[in-house]
């Protein structure tokens, strides 16, 4: 499995979002700065994560970004599937109960490619995005709690 640049981007301007949208919203400028990411893209991503419901805009002077749901439920699984759609890296007929393989009865690979997904899947659903931000946190600050790096 390959994540594209949705993926890989959408998931650091969520993190980014998290940091730094407890007191105000952040906008769409701040994030691309921190990230380096086009305004234009973001832009894209950010209405995708809004149509699935992780994130919220807020219009008008001080407007910007702001998470829709806490970021303790929020996994990395929600964000890349809004962003990429499946994950799954093998397609296999023989694993949907309507399949149209037929060797779907004999074939015993199908059980690899369903480990193979189960186990992404299980992974993504398992990181939530207050563990990212802590981390990014622990690496950017020490112990000082203050800001030392670029995200």
């Amino acid at each position: 499995m390959k994540l594209s640049t949705k993926g890989r981007y959408g998931l650091r301007a969520l993190i980014d979002l998290a940091q730094y949208s407890s007191e105000a919203p952040v906008s769409i400028t701040s994030i691309s700065a921190r990230q380096d990411i086009s305004e234009r893209y973001l832009e894209q991503l950010m209405a995708m994560l809004k149509k699935a419901g992780l994130v919220s805009s807020i219009r008008g002077a001080g407007g910007g970004y702001v998470l829709a749901k806490d970021m303790r439920e929020i996994s990395v699984g929600d964000i890349l599937r809004a962003l990429e759609g499946s994950l799954e890296p093998v397609e296999c007929q023989g694993l949907e109960p309507d399949g149209e393989c037929k060797a779907a009865d004999s074939c015993v690979t199908k059980y690899v490619w369903k480990r193979i997904n189960d186990s992404i899947n299980r992974t993504v659903d398992e990181i939530m995005l207050d563990q990212l931000v802590e981390e990014s946190r622990k690496k950017c600050c020490g112990d000082t709690g203050q800001r030392i790096c670029k995200n």
